[in-house]
């Protein structure tokens, strides 16, 4: 995923393996302390984010965007996110989560330009 971030009105992105906890609707990430957007997202946790499908079929094409906000790790993260990457596993991992409250899917498989909206 591509994530979003802005302190002091000054933008920037930054790439990101992430797993998806679909029981609270949040994206389980690692980011170490001292990286530019771990720093703009603990002045500002309301973030955005995109994650794309990589294709050149058109009609193949999904995209989707979302806004939340970061907050520390919960219990049980951990094991949602060695189990999507299990090297992660020997890492010293600074794991945060992105608590979903706004997606909008682009989803040309199910039309060209079919956009799904949900909203917390």
């Amino acid at each position: 995923m591509t994530l979003a971030t802005t302190n002091c009105d000054m933008p920037y992105c930054c790439n990101l393996f992430y797993a998806y906890d679909e029981e609270s609707s949040a994206l389980i990430f690692t980011s170490d302390n001292t990286t530019k957007h771990t720093q703009m997202f603990s002045q500002n946790p309301q973030v955005a984010c995109s994650i794309v499908l990589e294709t050149r079929i058109v009609g193949k094409v999904q995209g989707l965007q979302a806004t939340g906000q970061i907050k520390p790790a919960l219990p049980g993260d951990k094991s949602l996110y060695i189990k999507r990457f299990p090297y992660a596993l020997v890492a010293d991992l600074t794991l945060w989560r992105m608590e979903l409250d706004f997606l909008k899917l682009t989803d040309n498989t199910l039309g060209f330009g079919k956009k799904l909206i949900w909203q917390r």
